[in-house]
């Protein structure tokens, strides 16, 4: 504790820093009235936190009472507002904070050698060093249990195991398949497969063995009987011993990954729990090792996190002026992945705007709870149904109301078959006798040959008017046209156009068969004398 000697100096506060100049100068604002030293790092540490969080420390709140108590009626200066008001509370001891309060606590820490006599210069320097390191690794949280260096290791572990299995598999089921290939049709599952070739060993030990507690009870009646008729090749007991010898390493790294697996997840819901529950267990602790802490993955914006692990692709379409990628590894989200293709890209930047938030609160908080992570992600959900349901709300107008479907009914009409349209002939409406037409034939030729008798005469009559008569020249132009324009005026029979079109197609028919089987004809010469030809030349 240190007490002022002169206040009105303290008045002005933009010219205090001169009176903390030297040692002496800072001797005659400031003077030392108590000093108690700390028994070790873990009660300064202590003590520190407290003032740091703004709370009253067991051993502060005694030495208020001892020595400040004296003076009640003297005001208590202090650097934390936070701080004064818990005194002020508990003790009823009259604090201020200011400006002025500030630039004399500055002044004090930059002459704390001078004023607190005693102490080298060298012990101090180790003991602020320590102290800082202590309280820095407080602020952080750093303890064993926010590690994210074991999660690094174990996915990276995780990823090795899984192309390590896949190859002992695969050499397994090759290697034992030339003894019994029918086996591996059956059995799909990899474990099973490596756990029922350990068992039995040799394919003519099925009959014998009982698989019951591997297979079901279907799947073992069709192994046993296809060991029976099986194709397979006959091995000697040391190739089953090696191959039996494969199948346990395959077995103990299969339980050896599950086992790594359930501490992965375990130590992911202790490190980042808020991480886990938006994207997972794998893709989270793949974004740290990618990033290569929690911390640096913190530092990252959305649109980074959105694309880590994609950044070959995104190089190469800035550099080939294309499209760039819309994800990386979160990709592999649960949520990615229940959206359609259309709407993965939307859902990929939402899911890394909130995955951001959730990284940074788990690197950088005090609360180890998982509660924003549950709120964020159930608004990306709510999201994600709102963009399916988007497909069937009208486009026009606000866009807030869903479109109105009617009700189906089921309208079946019975439709008829109109033969009409079979047949590319003029159909004729009513058919005529031929002795009708030639009954008509007969009345028009005897009508025509009056009418020139009357023309002759002069007494024809045309719509009511007598036709004059006009006074003939014999000229055989005239003469012609005449002819001409009276086979024109007489009326043709309705049933020869369609008989001379009938017969048209008739002869068109047979024409087009005639020269079908004329090709046919061709072409099967052709391919003889190409034969002969060919046969020709073999015998040559």
């Amino acid at each position: 504790f240190l007490q002022v000697l002169n206040e009105k100096k303290l008045q002005e506060v933009d010219s205090l820093w001169k009176e903390f100049e030297t040692p002496e100068k800072a001797n005659k604002i400031v003077k030392l009235k108590h000093f108690e030293k700390f028994q070790d790092t873990t009660e300064a540490l202590a003590a520190s936190t407290a003032l740091v969080e703004g709370k009253l420390s067991k051993n502060l709140k005694k030495i208020l009472k001892k020595i400040v108590a004296k003076d009640a009626h003297e005001q208590l200066a202090v650097a934390d507002a936070k701080l004064g008001g818990v005194i002020k509370e508990k003790l009823n001891l009259s604090c201020i904070h200011s400006p002025m309060v500030t630039e004399l606590m500055r002044g004090i820490r930059s002459q704390i050698e001078g004023l607190i006599t005693g102490l080298p210069s060298r012990e101090m320097a180790a003991m602020c060093l320590g102290l800082a390191h202590s309280l820095s690794r407080y602020k952080l949280k750093f303890s064993p249990d926010k590690v994210d260096t074991m999660i690094i290791q174990a996915i990276s572990l995780l990823d090795d195991l899984d192309k390590e299995l896949n190859n002992y598999i695969m050499r397994c089921r090759e290697w034992y398949g030339w003894h019994f290939p029918e086996l591996g049709k059956i059995i799909t599952d990899n474990l099973t497969y490596c756990k029922c070739v350990r068992k039995v060993g040799d394919r003519s030990n099925f009959a014998s063995s009982d698989v019951s507690d591997i297979l079901p009870e279907e799947i073992e009646e069709d192994v046993k009987a296809a060991a029976e008729i099986s194709m397979g090749t006959e091995v000697s007991e040391e190739d089953i011993n090696n191959i039996i010898h494969l199948c346990d390493q395959v077995i103990e790294i299969s339980e050896y990954r599950t086992q790594l697996y359930d501490y992965l997840k375990n130590r992911m819901m202790a490190i980042a729990p808020n991480l886990t529950v938006m994207v997972g267990e794998l893709v989270g602790a793949r974004l740290i090792a990618h990033a290569g802490s929690l911390l640096n993955l913190a530092k990252h914006p959305a649109s980074t996190v959105q694309l880590l692990g994609a950044e070959k692709a995104l190089f190469r379409a800035l550099k080939t002026k294309r499209d760039t990628p819309k994800f990386g590894l979160i990709y592999h989200a649960s949520l990615v992945g229940q959206s359609n293709t259309k709407n993965k890209g939307k859902i990929s930047r939402m899911l890394a705007a909130k995955t951001a938030l959730t990284i940074r609160y788990d690197a950088l908080g005090e609360n180890t709870s998982a509660e924003m992570g549950a709120e964020n992600r159930l608004k990306v959900e709510t999201r994600l149904r709102l963009l399916e349901e988007r497909g069937i709300r009208r486009i026009s107008g606000t866009g807030k109301a869903l479109a109105k479907a009617d009700k189906y009914q089921n309208k079946s009409e019975v439709k008829v078959f109109d033969p009409s349209g079979d047949s590319t002939l003029p159909v004729v409406s009513k058919k005529r006798k031929i002795q009708e037409v030639d009954e008509q034939d007969t009345e028009v030729a005897v009508k025509a040959k009056k009418f020139k008798a009357e023309m002759k005469e002069g007494t024809a009559v045309e719509d009511g008017e007598p036709v004059k008569k006009k006074k003939k020249k014999k000229d055989k132009e005239k003469q012609a046209e005449e002819d001409v324009v009276m086979s024109e005026e007489l009326p043709t029979s309705p049933i020869t156009e369609p008989c001379c079109l009938a017969t048209h197609v008739a002869l068109l028919f047979h024409y087009a068969l005639f020269m079908a089987t004329f090709v046919c004809l061709q072409n099967t010469e052709k391919k003889k004398k190409k034969k002969k030809k060919m046969k020709d030349e073999g015998e040559d």
